[in-house]
């Protein structure tokens, strides 16, 4: 039977249904906030600036000059709600399809849809506030008292639970991470006593990375949404440093039922900063990958006119998940990408 006959339509149309809601929730959310709906282009000149986040590349063919250059499906609006807020917009939202080249599975799909919202004058706390009145917005739309994942079970309307990175390696992993910041060996030795599998080739994000999703990850979102904040400076690339210790950044990561909602910073708006930040997450995506994206200068150039903000991405497929209490993200995709 293929994923486009009627009757696989039909177990999954109740899905469908509420990803509707969902969708039509979140707009209603925003528009009686006095945000601004945007759209910004699918095609890009740098798609993303993570070392581990990995684009769609296309051609572009100019026939007049006989002439073609590359460019990339975007993996985020980012870089142009940024250039939004620099021309003067302040509350802004874009829901839209967004492409990663990477790994399908029940939580991830090449193709999948981004709800991002900006705040100008804002930081990462005023989007912590933002979450959770989104959550329980979503919730009365859809009718439902909690959402739900693989037997987890999370209200969204209790208060939000709110742990600090370092706080949650202490709790969940005995492990002390300011200790080990910048110290790949020791960070090793650190998650190998604890249990988790560490391989030579292993840089300190991947350690960090495993000892997340095996120690960390499956505690939080249990029962009430959980905030994750303030992540090592080196997980935040985007993101403004803690004025009161920089090894730290103002970034924070949104939970429900163990999963990864959404991913939230106080905008980095120091362009020479942002720059260094790029060209060091560029030479270890050519060192690991073989690639390197080119700089958006466009984008450098827009940070000298931005004013402090605040910026967060929601996957909008796993909050339709959670709503629905089903496990793969293909359950709540009409056309979900065929790999066979």
């Amino acid at each position: 039977m293929n994923w486009w006959q009627p009757y696989n339509f039909v177990q999954k149309r109740d899905n469908l249904m509420a990803r509707a809601q969902v969708i039509k929730s979140l707009r209603l959310f925003f528009d009686g906030g006095d945000f601004v709906e945007v759209h910004t282009p699918a095609l890009q000149i740098c798609p993303v600036m993570d070392t581990h986040i990995h684009a769609f590349k296309t051609v572009l063919k100019d026939i007049c000059l006989d002439d073609s250059k590359a460019l990339y499906l975007h993996t985020s609006p980012e870089f142009d709600m940024k250039k939004l807020l620099a021309a003067g917009m302040e509350r802004i939202y874009q829901i839209c399809p967004v492409y990663r080249n990477a790994e399908v599975s029940p939580l991830h799909s090449p193709e999948f849809t981004l709800l991002e919202w900006y705040r100008s004058g804002a930081d990462y706390l005023v989007l912590m506030d933002d979450c959770i009145s989104l959550l329980r917005g979503v919730a009365e739309a859809v009718g439902i008292l909690e959402y739900s994942y693989k037997g987890v079970s999370c209200d969204p309307f209790t208060e939000l639970s709110k742990i600090s990175v370092c706080e949650a390696f202490r709790q969940y992993a005995d492990v002390d991470l300011g200790d080990v910041l910048d110290d790949r060996d020791g960070f090793a030795y650190v998650a190998k006593s604890i249990g988790v599998r560490v391989i030579g080739s292993d840089r300190w994000d991947d350690i960090f990375h495993a000892v997340m999703a095996e120690k960390i990850e499956p505690h939080l979102g249990q029962g009430i949404p959980t905030i994750l904040y303030d992540y090592p400076v080196s997980m935040a690339a985007l993101s403004r440093k803690k004025i009161d210790d920089p090894r730290f950044a103002e970034r924070f990561e949104l939970y429900v039922c163990g999963v990864e909602l959404a991913n939230a910073f106080s905008e980095l708006t120091d362009p020479v900063e942002q720059r260094a930040r790029f060209e060091e997450e560029m030479r270890a995506k050519v060192e690991l990958y073989g690639e390197v994206y080119p700089a958006d200068e466009s984008f450098f150039a827009a940070l000298k006119e931005m004013p402090d903000s605040a910026g967060i991405a929601l996957g909008v497929d796993r909050l339709v998940m959670l709503a629905c209490g089903v496990e793969n993200i293909n359950d709540v995709l009409w056309a979900p990408v065929q790999t066979g």
